[in-house]
């Protein structure tokens, strides 16, 4: 279990950890914790969120960290998943040539647009944030879109027979894999809808939602799933709960 721990921070983040030998039995848990890189981000937006209310900090400055938190914690993989799958899906390719296209290391213009869109869309909400309530449940989203990817990895049709999600879906313990990932996003929903009903509720639809988005658009245009494509379902459920808990907020207080 501690080796599956090591094993989950060293792929999907920068938090230094021991090191830990690269074969499947020290990842048979290993996407059971990912979810908890999503609790580390989290805090460290309140932690933000807290830095800026003390210190008086504009929303812009405030967003502009928001935005960076996540990239620093995670060394952007889950947005090179993003940046491949706009290239492929811009392509209207078949679906061989579709996933020639997400392997290849190179940066499309398609995704550099859709990454400046996303990160331009991502900062204006967070100026938005601006208590502490609000901030928490999006903290909890990192937890709930974390939790979500991994079930759709341990549970959706792979599209290859190989790459770095097979890497640790092939040796996971399913059962207890899929318990651990249900059990945090679940968690994660909890906290949200405890904190602010209206829009932890909202939230949580609107990751469900994408969720089931991500299953549709993957079957249909690359025949099942891949670790790109499951970075590309996180960003997009991330700002999806962030825009969800912004707009809830704001149709709340105008409805009062």
């Amino acid at each position: 279990m501690l080796r599956s721990f090591f094993s989950a921070f060293l792929m999907y983040s920068r938090i230094p950890v021991p090191k830990t030998e690269w074969k499947e039995e020290n990842r048979r848990y290993a996407l059971g914790f990912f979810p908890l890189v999503g609790a580390v981000t989290g805090g460290l937006l309140l932690l933000w969120r807290f830095v800026c209310d003390r210190l008086e900090i504009g929303q812009l400055l405030f967003a502009g960290g928001a935005v960076l938190i996540p990239i620093i914690v995670t060394g952007g993989i889950h947005l090179d998943g993003f940046c491949d799958v706009s290239d492929a899906r811009a392509a209207c390719a078949d679906r061989e040539r579709s996933l020639e296209i997400m392997k290849d290391p190179h940066i499309g213009s398609f995704a550099v647009i859709s990454l400046c869109v996303y990160l331009i869309i991502q900062t204006a909400l967070f100026t938005q944030v601006d208590s502490m309530k609000t901030a928490a449940v999006i903290a909890a989203g990192y937890v709930v879109s974390r939790g979500l990817s991994a079930v759709s990895a341990v549970t959706f049709r792979s599209a290859k027979k190989d790459g770095s999600l097979q890497s640790f879906v092939r040796p996971a313990h399913r059962n207890i894999t899929l318990a651990m990932d249900i059990a945090s996003a679940a968690a994660g929903i909890a906290v949200q809808t405890v904190l602010l009903p209206v829009q932890g509720a909202a939230a949580a639809l609107a990751a469900l939602l994408v969720m089931a988005y991500h299953r549709y658009s993957s079957y249909r245009r690359f025949g099942g799933i891949t670790g790109d494509l499951c970075g590309w379902f996180l960003q997009l459920c991330e700002i999806w709960i962030l825009a969800a808990a912004v707009f809830s907020e704001r149709i709340t207080e105008v409805m009062k």
